[in-house]
């Protein structure tokens, strides 16, 4: 297993094609803190040098155990976090105004042990702050050297269109970055999102590549499914509904393709989505070190033509098997008072 390097959109940074996702840090994923800092161990001698939290996991516990595993050795990882989400009930605890964004970055510097981080990232669009608000704050926290770049995370493409053009024309620092949800069963954002940041030259970060453990082999037919977040969100694995019942003939359709190959259903699923021309990394969030073993058993994978063909007859390009999981819908879509006069 080689790790491979890849550039960080036009930043010049050199990050790995597989990315430790620290989501499960905590409670969220149930991972102690001795555990946490085994896998980052395990990451780092494994070559991954890109690490990413957001203040929301674990309302902060996934920064103070990714602040606690990197101690001592912070010049050899680029580390992301995010804010936006909210912290907390206070109603100006979240979105992306300068009042918080200001404060949100403070915090969790001080809970991650540093005195900057690399990619600073806006969690969700939020539609009640202008985009020259929101980034001419991160302006402002870049030119005091708290964080080195930004980016956006889960943002309709036409929001990444809009933050381009208010930052050519306030001028201001640009998004450098976006985290999509992109796997082999949800693959909307190739519509869109995709081609905007390859138009953009923005850098891609992957998150959810094993579909919330769809694509890890702990789903299939006849079997119990033992992914942690089974227990958490029950009905996204409920194989009684359509759309689960679409999915599941889906994984086996693939699990038979990645036999052939000679590949596991990780390593077929990581392979299908560092092969796409605008992604930089995917996110890995491992909850133990036997996840993160086995991910990055990945690390070098390349999916012959012959490969991703076969998995476009199953999943169609551009296709999300699972629509009403998208996090980038437009407000109005969601909240009927929106589209109601």
């Amino acid at each position: 297993m080689l790790m491979q390097y890849r550039t960080l959109g036009r930043t010049g940074v050199q990050v790995s094609t597989l990315a430790l996702g620290a989501m499960n840090f905590g409670a969220i994923g149930r991972t102690t803190h001795d555990e946490a800092v085994a896998i980052v161990d395990a990451a780092l001698d494994a070559g991954i040098n890109l690490i990413d939290t957001a203040d929301r996991y674990g309302d902060g516990e996934s920064e103070e155990m990714v602040g606690k595993a990197i101690a001592g050795r912070r010049d050899d990882i680029v580390l992301a976090t995010k804010a936006g989400l909210p912290m907390g009930d206070e109603r100006n605890h979240r979105g992306g105004s300068r009042r918080w964004l200001v404060t949100a970055l403070d915090d969790s510097l001080r809970r991650l042990g540093v005195d900057h981080v690399d990619l600073y990232q806006i969690h969700r669009w939020d539609p009640s702050t202008s985009d020259e608000e929101t980034l001419s704050a991160l302006t402002d926290l870049q030119r005091a050297g708290k964080i080195r770049y930004f980016g956006s995370s889960t943002f309709p493409a036409y929001r990444v269109v809009e933050a381009q053009w208010a930052a050519r024309e306030h001028h201001l620092s640009r998004y450098v970055t976006e985290q999509p949800s992109y796997s082999i069963l949800q693959r909307g954002v190739e519509t869109h999102v995709l081609p905007v940041t390859e138009q953009y030259g923005l850098g891609v970060l992957a998150w959810s590549p094993l579909a919330s453990g769809w694509l890890s082999g702990a789903v299939r037919e006849g079997r119990e499914v033992t992914t942690s977040r089974s227990s958490i969100l029950p009905e996204r694995f409920d194989t009684a509904l359509p759309y689960n019942r679409a999915r599941l003939d889906a994984v086996e359709r693939l699990a038979a393709v990645a036999d052939e190959t000679g590949l596991t259903m990780i390593q077929l699923a990581l392979g299908f989505v560092t092969a796409h021309t605008a992604v930089t990394s995917a996110l890995v969030g491992p909850r133990t070190l036997d996840h993160l073993r086995a991910q990055l058993a990945a690390a070098d994978t390349v999916l012959s033509a012959d490969v991703l063909d076969a998995i476009d007859a199953i999943v169609p390009p551009g296709t999300d098997l699972a629509p009403h999981e998208k996090f980038d819908a437009p407000p109005a879509l969601l909240d009927p008072s929106l589209r109601r006069r």
